[in-house]
């Protein structure tokens, strides 16, 4: 978002006219910076055989799939029914990973019959996986590598606690229920979760990974999972993410020579490639001041973007209605009837009553994990690419609502 002659703009499109046809809250993502982001990480490392799988649980409007299928990637997707989308997001069947946990085998048998490939990250569904296909159906396994990510468990997944994936310390169990059940183990993954600052923390886990593809002789190719952290305040540290694709390009090319056959190197990316496209538009309802703060009330909430509430996490907060007006200190709040604080004590613009306000870096787990609490319609989605701006999703109503809703008499 740029501030140009006064306005504030997307793509070269006002954001308040957006505002003002859509009405807000309102979800408006830049094509271009999901763009930015996928050339900036195939660029980053040089293996010939490389491949990214967008983690769409981040976002998944299948107008976003399309633009990101369209940009060469794969995807990854954690349920049955983003298999579903993904597939009529027009991805083919070997371009998507299926990564579920604590699902029974039933789920996995209809990912089956959809001909995607499968990662299984339990010893138990492993072994009836096993018991069901033999050889005939390849799968990939999950390792839970026991290393902390970023320092948050709330976002971690791999370390000793977690409960994603098969424990590294569980790969004898592991291959006796591979030999047994003449399994073909095409694929290595490991996942250890968000906000992953030092390369060499993520070369910890590629090692590890390294050592368990040695007692697997069919592998096709190793899916590193991603965890990149991106900026979400001015002063934010990132990831490096040419340091990662120069060390652990190099790498992993040694070790396909030590395993004697050219193996494909996937990543996953969710939040690295959708979060900083994502604006969340609200407008301020009611300055409220009270013996000790003043409030900013919106009209939206931890319905619309529960990451604050949830993660603790921070969003940037703009008043683009006043970009040249006097700094003050508000707490930004939303109309659910909890106690839904979108940022305290931000310096902000002058706040007026009917002011738009916008969220940064609500591209990522914004819109995928709301909600209709408190009987609250979910906002519309607008994609901005190259001057054009397109809804791909319009706001609920109360149709919406009830739409499965029995209205049953008693």
């Amino acid at each position: 978002m740029e501030l140009n002659n006064g306005q504030y703009e997307i793509g070269g499109v006002s954001v308040l006219s957006l505002c003002k046809e859509y009405g807000t809250p309102l979800y408006v993502y830049d094509a271009a910076i999901i763009e930015r982001q996928y050339n900036r990480l195939m660029n980053a490392f040089p293996n010939k055989n490389m491949k990214i799988s967008y983690a769409c649980k981040a976002l998944t409007n299948i107008s976003i799939l399309k633009f990101i299928k369209n940009l060469g990637a794969n995807l990854d997707t954690v349920s049955i029914q983003e298999v579903q989308l993904g597939l009529k997001a027009g991805f083919a069947p070997k371009d998507i990973m299926y990564t579920p946990n604590c699902v029974n085998i039933d789920e996995i048998n209809k990912a089956v019959g959809f001909g995607v490939q499968i990662n299984i990250d339990n010893i138990s569904i492993l072994e009836q996986f096993g018991h069901l296909y033999g050889n005939t159906y390849p799968v990939c396994v999950r390792i839970n590598p026991h290393i902390m990510a970023g320092g948050n468990k709330k976002i971690s997944t791999g370390h000793i606690d977690s409960k994603f994936g098969i424990s590294i310390y569980q790969l004898r169990h592991l291959e006796r229920v591979v030999a047994s059940n003449n399994i073909r183990i095409n694929g290595l993954h490991m996942h250890t979760g968000s906000d992953i600052l030092d390369a060499d923390v993520f070369l910890r886990g590629a090692e590890i990974l390294f050592e368990a593809a040695r007692s697997f002789k069919d592998l096709e190719f190793m899916d590193f999972g991603s965890g990149f952290k991106v900026k979400y305040s001015a002063d934010d540290n990132t990831t490096n993410i040419e340091e990662l694709g120069e060390k652990l390009g190099i790498r992993f090319e040694e070790f396909c020579k030590e395993y004697g056959r050219d193996l494909t190197i996937m990543f996953e990316p969710g939040k690295f490639l959708v979060s900083e496209s994502g604006y969340l538009f609200v407008r301020t309802n009611v300055i409220k001041q009270t013996t000790s703060t003043v409030f900013a009330g919106v009209d939206s909430g931890q319905n619309h973007l529960i990451r604050p509430m949830m993660y603790d996490a921070y969003h940037h907060i703009t008043n683009v209605s006043n970009p040249n007006g006097i700094q003050r200190i508000y707490s930004v709040v939303g109309y659910i009837c909890e106690t839904d604080t979108f940022g305290w004590d931000r310096k902000l613009n002058e706040v007026h009553e009917g002011d738009i306000l916008v969220l940064h870096n609500a591209g990522a787990y914004g819109y995928s994990m709301s909600s209709n609490y408190n009987s609250r319609y979910r906002p519309a989605e607008v994609l901005v690419y190259k001057g054009l701006a397109k809804l791909i999703r319009r706001r609920e109503n109360l149709e919406d609502l009830l739409a499965t809703q029995l209205d049953v008499e008693f």
